[in-house]
């Protein structure tokens, strides 16, 4: 191998001439594979990219559904409020001690249970005190 002193290709390696050919279908080679590598490499990332968007897309509908819940339940919890408040309003003690009676009349299991429960809570309440 001969390194040029002098002129533009200074300091430069000159191959001898049988050297060249062989490199350059090694080198052909290289660039051959380095291609498909990219190629591969560019196709995978295609497909990270689908899924990536996909498990978005699918996180997003969970998020769009569960919001859409709780503001069905919050607007459930309002409306309820809002005849509870009306309801308080448009009845005095009298009739809502019959209405109270009524239901028990009604439904006397789950009134009982309610109030054996409601005197759990006062008799715990009164003996901490």
């Amino acid at each position: 191998m001969v390194y040029e002193t002098k002129g533009p290709g200074a300091n430069r390696l000159n191959e001898p001439s049988g050297l060249t050919e062989g490199t350059s279908g090694v080198a052909a080679e290289a660039r051959s594979a380095a291609a498909d590598l990219g190629r591969q490499a560019s196709r995978k990332m295609d497909q990270v990219r689908a899924t990536a968007a996909g498990s978005l897309d699918t996180a997003a509908g969970a998020v769009h559904t569960g919001g859409d819940r709780l503001a069905g339940a919050a607007h459930s919890a309002g409306d309820a409020l809002t005849s509870g408040a009306q309801y308080l309003r448009e009845h005095d003690a009298r009739d809502m001690i019959d209405d109270l009676m009524q239901v028990v009349r009604n439904n006397p299991g789950p009134a009982l249970l309610g109030a054996v429960a409601l005197g759990f809570l006062l008799g715990r309440s009164l003996s901490r005190g």
